[in-house]
């Protein structure tokens, strides 16, 4: 089954990644890809997508990952909803995992009304 999936390239914190299409058994580090259809550079903020290139691929089967299939949506190549994808951030599980305090109630002293004296 194909997949059109990002590949990172790039220097370490300077990251590119091409935009390839790609057998999903293969490993995404290191595969053999079966075409490149472009390239996205976020910190220059560049995108090249050649994207007849990408239209021919979905009609051929390719399946675009969750981020590769917002990322077309945005560049509106395809139409539809755009997937929710989930970023895990290890500060996030943290707090997540840490029991809140369990909160003391101190009783409060209950006021006693005056008893009233019967009168003889």
């Amino acid at each position: 089954m194909l997949t059109i999936r990002f590949t990172r390239k790039g220097k370490k914190n300077q990251p590119f990644f091409r935009v390839v299409v790609v057998d999903k058994r293969r490993s995404s580090k290191g595969g053999r890809s079966v075409e490149d259809v472009g390239y996205v550079d976020p910190l220059k903020k560049r995108k090249s997508l050649n994207k007849e290139r990408i239209l021919y691929w979905i009609s051929k089967g390719a399946q675009p990952s969750d981020t590769v299939h917002n990322l077309l949506i945005t560049e509106k190549i395809i139409e539809g909803k755009k997937i929710g994808v989930v970023k895990i951030v290890k500060k996030m599980e943290e707090v997540k995992t840490e029991t809140p305090a369990p909160v003391v109630q101190t009783p409060t002293p209950a006021v006693e009304a005056p008893k009233e004296e019967p009168k003889a």
